[in-house]
């Protein structure tokens, strides 16, 4: 039963990214596209364009209006995201649409995608990770290996495990354990519980000789994130410290009482801890009134406070207590992230479309072979990896029309493309007047990314 009500809202998400050369060098030393001939051109080598490269994963519905969760990694460099939904218990059926990708968070390893469709969608509902218990039902749904729809059964084997996947989801590091199946291509998808309520996204396996090694990020995290992520960004509150779990060795070592809180191993100058007097050597036991156990504890309350909230801290330096006020701070970028902001003064492309286009002069009329009544703008290049190359443009084509609309000139064209929503599909009308010598006319219809 629980599985007829769930597997509606899981979807399967294909996604394309374009590798380059440039990324191939830096990544190996050379470029393996250097080894595959362009048919079209043997002297030109195969270098910036780049070619795309397929994956996906899974996901689930989270909102009637079309929000989906999803795993960062799943989506991460993608330049076009698609997501199957509706396929029945066979896998079979369904649609696909296009998606666009809201906010994602590589710490967390989290994304939010949207899609734009009519009438509600199915949702799954969002459980508490905190309530889930070891030995609780754990029931896995997703696309392992493009197996759509594909259902698994276990247990919660651990909480709060640390895997250390990425540097710089380190610090974020709380998974729930489970032995439910989990293969490549279950990313993204739903963990539930005996009531059909989502627990946590599947997102890692231990690998090599590791059996039944499943793990997921809790659901109470990503409820955390959803506001920020539907606002496209995700900002943490930091203090600038470095801390350690306190063991008995260190209980022993520093006179504390029991073995509970985080040790300060480092403070960075002239941060929050700084500022507020913390030193390496304090045992954080308290903040605003909350016995800190854990560092997950600890690094979890911090992160999600308002950048600027003061916080009251209790430490334990030298066997004696004290309390001291720091305010919070907003925690550097890094990782993905920080290469995104540092991207945003790349040199944009053309157009949306990754065509080049040109005004009609008489020199270009007969460059293109173009009549003297011809109206439009001409393409004069088209990337061989973009939504033009795909829909079948070719340098030469004649653009004169779009959505109805005629097309005058590059000014005309790039003003409606300004308009335009990701994921939109607009018609094109062309004249092809250079293929064979024969003027064709018709439309192509081509999906904006």
């Amino acid at each position: 039963d629980l599985a007829a009500q769930a597997m509606p809202a899981v979807v399967s998400i294909s996604t394309t990214e374009i590798v380059k050369g440039s990324d191939m060098r830096r990544r190996f030393g050379f470029d393996p596209f250097d080894l595959i001939p362009d048919p079209s051109n043997p002297h030109r080598r195969n270098d910036d364009d780049g070619v795309p490269q397929r994956g996906g994963g899974s996901g689930f519905i989270v909102s009637r209006d079309g929000y989906i969760l999803t795993n960062n990694h799943v989506i991460a460099g993608a330049s076009k995201v698609e997501v199957h939904f509706g396929a029945d218990e066979n896998g079979s059926g369904g649609r696909t649409v296009a998606a666009k990708i809201v906010g994602h968070d590589a710490a967390t390893d989290l994304a939010l995608l949207k899609i734009d469709v009519d009438g509600p969608l199915p949702v799954l509902p969002l459980g508490d990770s905190e309530r889930i218990r070891r030995g609780d039902w754990a029931i896995a749904i997703g696309n392992p290996f493009n197996l759509e729809n594909t259902l698994t059964v276990g247990v919660i084997s651990a909480k709060g495990r640390s895997i250390n996947v990425e540097s710089e989801s380190r610090s974020f590091d709380n998974f729930i354990q489970t032995d439910a199946a989990i293969n490549l291509g279950n990313s993204g998808g739903p963990l539930m519980n005996i009531r059909g309520e989502v627990v946590g996204i599947n997102t890692a396996i231990r690998g090599g000789m590791a059996q039944n090694l499943g793990f997921a990020i809790p659901i109470n995290t990503a409820k955390l994130l959803i506001p920020q992520l539907k606002g496209g960004k995700v900002t943490r509150s930091y203090l600038g410290m470095s801390i350690q779990e306190v063991t008995e060795d260190l209980r022993d070592a520093f006179g504390l009482a029991e073995a509970r809180g985080a040790l300060v191993q480092n403070v960075e100058s002239g941060k929050p801890a700084d500022k507020a007097g913390i030193r390496h050597g304090d045992v954080i036991v308290e903040i605003d009134g909350k016995k800190v156990s854990t560092n997950r504890g600890l690094i979890d309350y911090i992160s999600y406070l308002p950048v600027g909230t003061n916080v009251k801290v209790v430490i334990i330096r030298e066997g004696k207590r004290q309390t001291v006020t720091a305010k919070t701070a907003q925690r550097p970028q890094t990782g993905e992230d920080a290469e995104e902001k540092s991207s945003e003064t790349a040199a944009p492309t053309v157009n949306k479309l990754g065509i080049s286009v040109q005004n009609l002069t008489p020199h270009v009329r007969r460059m293109y072979s173009l009549r003297d009544d011809a109206r439009g703008v001409v393409i004069t290049d088209v990337k061989r990896v973009s939504p033009a190359a795909e829909a079948g443009l070719s340098a030469g084509d004649l653009i004169s029309e779009v959505q109805g609309q005629p097309i005058g000139t590059a000014d005309d064209l790039r003003a409606f493309l300004e308009r335009t929503k990701s994921g939109q599909r607009i018609r094109v009308y062309i004249t092809t007047s250079a293929r064979g010598g024969n003027s064709v006319s018709g439309y192509r219809v081509i999906q904006v990314p």
